[in-house]
């Protein structure tokens, strides 16, 4: 029997992904990919050029649907004609950190936004780039009758290609990471737009999670699409008790929950998931480019950094790193830099070093674990994802921080896994979306002893940051 195929894109900061599964097994049959240019800043169509390239030569041969994950929270903003205006500001441009200050303000505080929307916006969401783009470039504010999403965008340029486009369209998921469209009534909130750009503008029909929004003429089905910490949830197929910790370009810790979050501090986006639920997450700008950091302070590539890492003890001797090399979305920091703290004659050595770079990165991320439980929300298990996930010291390191058995998958690209899922939902239909294996390829657990090291260190981690940044 001939397998039916679908496609899933992962359209990243860094690059577009496109992995082709069996729509009844999630069986990966193919892959490609192409680069992004670098940048908090880019033009749609670098996207659309990524895509193409990775899906010459025939890749999408036999594909009966696809659905695109895409980087959350980009501003896309389109004019009367449906061009862009500008290029997109993308999640980790903070120079809206201002803005969204001022918005938090103008709304009623910080408990106004949760009842709203339950997220407090940061520079990293859309409604406060719309904002900044208002303050900041009102000739081009004036031009934006659409303000679209990075996943959005690429959906209707797949179906403007390839025929029935009907509009643009969206999905809860990647929707509730505006700031201005709420997972708690399922509506926008033309409050909000107006509040930002002074004016309501054009935004995508928000789909259901096996929605369709077209048709291509050759047949294939296009799927609401996502945004990529939504994607990666549905390719892991997340159980009860399972929180997430990606390491890519940023730092995630997310969970499937079935309520609105109701976060004030700011720190837990009260998303909505792709299944339909909710994904309350905390995400940070610095995750495995503060090894890449570290490596480069130490002269060394990143397998000698984790070789020197794993020589140092828990710890690194009193040596603490706050990462926030790229400044902070979570806590909201958008000016702080990095700190080394506790520096003595006796701990100032490259392994200690190392160590902290690997422990500051992952106790950023602890605190997430931590504001997901003040929720409700349990830990069972930590499954590790991301390219950082990969070194030897972070698998060391992690179990003893978390405190709790970590849990690596098999090497995949589980955006563009959970997006082909949806795509497979789409295409076959049905209450829930196809039962897809996950296979685990390691299970981390720390002693008893190791991991009440591991609390002391992050004791340690949140009193330099109490004393640093308050």
């Amino acid at each position: 029997m001939t397998s039916r195929l679908v496609a899933g894109v992962d359209s990243s900061t860094q690059s577009t992904k496109v992995v082709v599964c069996d729509a009844e097994t999630g069986e990966v049959v193919r892959t490609a990919r192409a680069s992004h240019p670098d940048g908090t800043s880019v033009h749609p169509k670098r996207w659309w050029e990524a895509f193409e390239e990775a899906t010459a030569d025939g890749l999408l041969d036999g594909v009966e649907a696809i659905s695109v994950g895409g980087q959350q929270h980009g501003m896309v903003t389109l004019d009367e004609f449906d061009e862009v205006v500008r290029d997109a500001l993308l999640w980790n441009d903070v120079r809206s950190a201002d803005d969204a200050h001022e918005l938090v303000g103008e709304f009623g505080g910080q408990q106004a936004w949760v009842d709203a929307v339950d997220v407090v916006p940061v520079a990293a969401f859309t409604v406060s780039k719309v904002r900044w783009l208002a303050r900041h470039e009102p000739e081009n504010a004036a031009r934006v009758r659409t303000v679209v999403l990075p996943h959005d965008w690429l959906t209707g340029q797949i179906l403007k290609t390839g025929g029935g486009f009907e509009g643009w369209t969206s999905d809860r998921g990647d929707a509730s990471g505006t700031g201005y469209w709420s997972p708690v009534t399922g509506e926008y909130v033309e409050e909000l737009q107006n509040l930002a750009l002074g004016r309501t503008f054009e935004v995508p029909r928000v789909l259901g999670p096996n929605g369709r929004a077209g048709v291509t003429e050759a047949g294939m089905v296009v799927a609401a699409g996502t945004g990529d910490n939504m994607g990666a949830a549905l390719g892991l197929g997340l159980q009860p008790g399972d929180v997430v910790v990606s390491l890519g370009t940023s730092g995630t810790v997310f969970a499937c929950h079935e309520a609105v979050t109701g976060d004030t501090s700011g720190q837990i986006a009260g998303f909505a998931s792709a299944d339909g639920g909710h994904l309350p997450l905390m995400c940070t700008l610095n995750a495995a480019r503060v090894l890449t950091a570290g490596a480069s302070m130490l002269g060394v590539d990143l397998d000698e950094l984790s070789r020197l890492a794993l020589g140092a003890p828990i710890g690194a001797q009193g040596l603490t790193l706050l990462p926030y090399l790229d400044g902070e979305r979570t806590p909201d920091l958008p000016e702080a830099t990095g700190t080394l703290g506790g520096i003595t004659r006796a701990n100032a050595t490259p392994a200690n070093l190392a160590r902290a770079c690997v422990e500051g990165m992952l106790a950023n991320l602890v605190a997430g674990v931590e504001g997901l439980k003040a929720h409700g929300i349990e830990a069972k298990r930590i499954v590790l994802i991301g390219g950082a996930s990969a070194s030897p010291a972070v698998q060391a390191v992690a179990p003893i921080l978390f405190g709790v058995p970590v849990s690596i998958p098999a090497a995949g690209e589980y955006v563009g896994i959970g997006a082909a899922r949806q795509a497979a939902w789409a295409l076959l239909g049905g209450d829930e979306p196809p039962q897809w294996r996950v296979a685990y390829e390691k299970e981390l657990v720390a002693s008893p002893e190791d991991i009440e090291a591991g609390a002391a260190v992050y004791e340690r981690y949140r009193t330099l940051q109490q004393t640093m940044h308050g």
